[in-house]
């Protein structure tokens, strides 16, 4: 038995098998529907019910508010249909919506950055552009894998796609891109998806906090909003455990140096002997920078924890909530566990 599932302002439906979500069924019909995580800790995928009735799966309360549910949100990652259903994406003033695009590329080069991050260099084939905007994702595949969301560290008009990947102990994928890929080896890119990405019309000064690989999209908003002169203030927060875990800093220290209104601050949670930087949590580091972030416009990005700390902080501090776009890191380990209330 199926159901059909129409959303506002789009002319097709969908049509979801009974005990599939609302997500999984778009993503297999191939069109494009605002995700990332697909495990109810993120949020992107809510949208209005406006009819029909689903039943929702377990979520965070990072997700989905008791507010938004009260107000006829909905998850779509988490949401089965038990009927005929009608819904409403969630729209923003400055919502961005590029074509999407299912791409045969190449490897061009794979490099170490860290111990466990790795710079996968893609060349796109000619044909329609690519396009996205600075802090987008795309869904990733290499060879007889399933795809993983991996961000963009590039720029919007390149002719190659960058991606930084952390290799996971016991990722399927990240161990084949160390191991097996090499140069010249086909790699499926579909995209972009997204929604943590650079409000170039929301002018104003900008918090940036990456951990991990999570400085991939960060590098993208930050060096897009370079190339565009953003005349206000620019802060890179990035956090990691050691010393070593560190990269890309000659690249934002001389962006600094160019720029005066742009701040580059890494700090260490654990670090192995006696350092110049900054020590401790990236969260705490930045709420005893700033006792008031109003005003400021927050991108987040790396592993859920640093993310979910963010997403508390940040309110306390002055910025809106819709001010603050999150992109948690979240593994395919992560995506089939219970979420976190």
């Amino acid at each position: 038995m199926t159901y059909r599932v129409s959303i506002k302002g789009d002319d097709t439906a969908l049509s979801v098998e009974m005990g599939r979500t609302i997500l999984d069924a778009a993503l297999a019909q191939g069109g494009p529907f605002p995700h990332s995580c697909r495990a109810g800790n993120c949020g992107t995928c809510k949208c209005r019910l406006l009819s029909g009735e689903v039943e929702m799966s377990p979520y965070s309360e990072f997700a989905l508010t008791d507010a938004e549910k009260d107000r006829g949100f909905i998850l779509a990652c988490r949401a089965v249909p038990w009927s005929d259903c009608a819904i409403e994406l969630a729209q923003e003033d400055d919502q961005v919506v590029h074509p999407s695009r299912d791409m045969a590329c190449h490897v061009v080069s794979i490099k170490p950055l860290t111990h466990d991050i790795l710079a996968l260099e893609l060349a796109i084939p000619p044909g329609a552009p690519f396009r996205f905007t600075a802090g987008q994702f795309a869904d990733v595949a290499l060879p007889g894998l399933p795809a993983r969301s991996w961000s963009m560290a590039n720029q919007p008009d390149a002719e190659h796609l960058v991606f930084y990947v952390r290799v996971i102990p016991g990722g399927r994928a990240s161990a084949y891109l160390a191991n097996h890929l090499k140069p010249g080896d086909p790699v499926r890119v579909k995209g972009p998806g997204g929604t943590a990405y650079l409000r170039e019309g929301r002018k104003g000064p900008i918090l940036a906090i990456a951990g991990g690989s999570g400085l991939s999209p960060v590098q993208s908003i930050v060096d897009r909003a370079a190339a565009l002169g953003w005349a206000d203030p620019v802060h890179v927060y990035f956090g990691v455990r050691d010393a070593r875990d560190l990269y890309l800093s000659d690249h934002f220290e001389a962006l600094c140096a160019r720029n005066d209104q742009f701040h580059y601050t890494p700090v260490l949670s654990e670090p192995s002997g006696d350092t110049p930087y900054r020590t401790g949590m990236v969260t705490d580091a930045v709420a005893q920078d700033f006792p008031s972030l109003e005003g400021f416009v927050a991108y987040l990005a790396g592993p859920p924890p640093m993310v979910e700390a963010a997403e508390r902080l940040l309110p306390s501090l002055g910025i809106a909530p819709s001010d603050i776009h999150a992109d948690a890191f979240y593994t395919s380990a992560d995506q089939q566990q219970e979420p976190k209330p």
